[in-house]
């Protein structure tokens, strides 16, 4: 009785933590991504105001998927780096990529989009309407921060614009991660928030163990 109690025990142990600590199969995340205290000090600082319009916005304003050298664009780059394993150099035309939003396994990378963490229009409205055309381009091609993501294109096409006061990732544990990806961006490029957008962060950062 006491060795299937403890076997018991035992599993329910390991079922609690993979729920705790919920993570993709993918060999690499985003870079930067932040701690959770460090999440919650750079959003404390960020500036919260009104959105600006979308007057002017255009995505021809922030060219993206810049050639990189041996063949390969920014997105190719991204595929490369998300990926368990993937043939191909540039371009990739197979492989094996977790969707972290909604923890879909992907194994053809046209099912893919690169998603932009914090869309482009949504940076226009934050601050990047006064930027430098050469400055949005770095901020589309943004691959030293958790700027760049690959996920299933339902997903990201489900999430178009929109900031984390109206759309969220399906995937419920995958809110920590996506919470600290937002955070790190706007406070890397300096662009501000709203006020229901800086609430519905801070409670998907509530959801991180750390």
């Amino acid at each position: 009785m006491l060795k299937k109690s403890l076997m018991f025990i035992f599993a329910m142990i390991l079922f609690l933590v993979g729920y705790q600590f919920d993570v993709p199969t993918a060999s690499a995340f985003p870079p930067g991504t932040p701690s959770k205290s460090a999440a919650q000090s750079q959003l404390d600082t960020l500036t919260v105001i009104p959105e600006d319009s979308m007057s002017g916005y255009s995505r021809e304003k922030f060219p993206h998927w810049d050639y990189k050298g041996n063949g390969c664009d920014t997105r190719q780059l991204v595929l490369q780096r998300d990926a368990d394993y993937y043939s191909g150099d540039c371009p990739v035309t197979s492989g094996k990529w977790y969707s972290y939003y909604d923890g879909v396994t992907v194994y053809d990378p046209s099912d893919l989009d690169i998603d932009h963490v914090v869309p482009l229009a949504e940076a226009w409205r934050s601050g990047a309407n006064d930027w430098s055309t050469q400055k949005r381009e770095y901020f589309a091609n943004d691959l030293n921060g958790p700027q760049l993501i690959a996920v299933t294109y339902s997903t990201n096409r489900s999430k178009g614009d929109q900031d984390p006061s109206t759309w969220q990732p399906p995937r419920y544990s995958s809110h920590c991660g996506y919470a600290k990806w937002w955070i790190n961006t706007k406070y890397s490029w300096d662009l501000s928030l709203q006020s229901s957008e800086k609430s519905a962060l801070q409670s998907m950062l509530n959801t991180c163990h750390y």
